[in-house]
């Protein structure tokens, strides 16, 4: 069994509690029991689990294990803390808001060896499954990705880290990607922000990036990807709810590579994933910051 800290007490990381005092019977999930969590605030039990300090948490031998669920700006320092104590870590994404700290942190974690895991739920949805049947094989001629949704929170980074998750799709579903420009537009009077990154697939395709947040915007995904033969201008209508929760599933993923039942190719190659959205993301943020438009 692998004991766990909860850092962070927000809407992810009370369902982290949730999950573990109820994991999925007969998954790798029931390796994992919470222990306790951490939070800024001083608050009573929650959900039945105490909370421990910071130095208690980094220092108990019955922990060996932290889920990062704080806002983006605090991952960095938490997450070095844990692997420097030997704590496998499981992180919310983005891991960091800089690529270079990212590298420094996957290999502290692997000079200490212990499993460092940035999550990534919307690789579980219905939505991308459907994606990427659909686009399997399919030779794409260009296409376009544009999320709204409502006003960024602080500490929460630049767009390009919040919008990690819509990245990840798009290398997901169309391999390496490179950047060719990326502009910002902003309002901060009214909170209102919109970056649109222009990339290119290895075959040199266009796939045009766009998050666009704001007070009153829905949140939505609108896709227009053109094949050789079809497009695809429209997801699914959402789909009833699975029987095994989004942040559930991530969890038996990490409970499998505690367990040791992912291959070391398995964790390479989303390494390279991870680290080459980072880095994507990390030059569209310097870019964007020459070329910033006040609305």
């Amino acid at each position: 069994m692998f004991g766990a800290v909860v850092v962070g007490l927000g809407v992810a990381g009370s369902v982290r509690i949730r999950d573990m005092l109820a994991p999925l019977p007969g998954s790798a999930a029931e390796k994992l029991t919470i222990k306790g969590f951490i939070s800024r605030r001083s608050m009573g039990p929650q959900q039945g689990v105490e909370q421990v300090s910071v130095s208690d948490a980094l220092n108990r031998d019955d922990i060996s294990v932290a889920f990062v669920c704080t806002e983006n700006e605090a991952h960095e320092e938490t997450v070095r803390q844990f692997l420097e104590a030997g704590k496998h870590v499981c992180v919310e994404y983005p891991m960091t808001l800089n690529y270079k700290a990212a590298v420094e942190l996957w290999d502290l974690a692997e000079k200490n060896g212990v499993i460092l895991q940035e999550e990534h739920i919307e690789l579980f949805t219905a939505d991308y499954k459907w994606l990427k049947e659909k686009v399997e094989g399919q030779r794409l001629q260009e296409g376009a990705l544009h999320f709204t949704g409502g006003s960024l929170k602080p500490r929460f980074g630049f767009l390009a880290f919040s919008g990690i998750a819509r990245l990840t799709w798009l290398v997901e579903l169309f391999g390496w990607l490179s950047v060719n420009k990326a502009t910002i537009e902003e309002d901060p009077n009214n909170n209102y922000s919109k970056m649109t990154a222009h990339l290119l697939t290895k075959d040199n395709r266009s796939l045009t990036w766009i998050e666009e947040r704001g007070p009153g915007l829905p949140r939505a995904k609108n896709i227009n990807f053109k094949f050789d033969s079809f497009t695809l201008t429209e997801l699914p209508p959402p789909a009833s709810r699975g029987a095994v929760g989004l942040f559930m599933q991530d969890l038996v993923l990490f409970g499998a590579k505690l367990a040791g039942q992912v291959s070391l190719e398995e964790l390479q190659r989303e390494k390279r994933r991870v680290l080459h959205c980072l880095s994507l993301e990390d030059k569209q943020t310097r870019t964007t910051h020459g070329r910033r438009q006040n609305m």
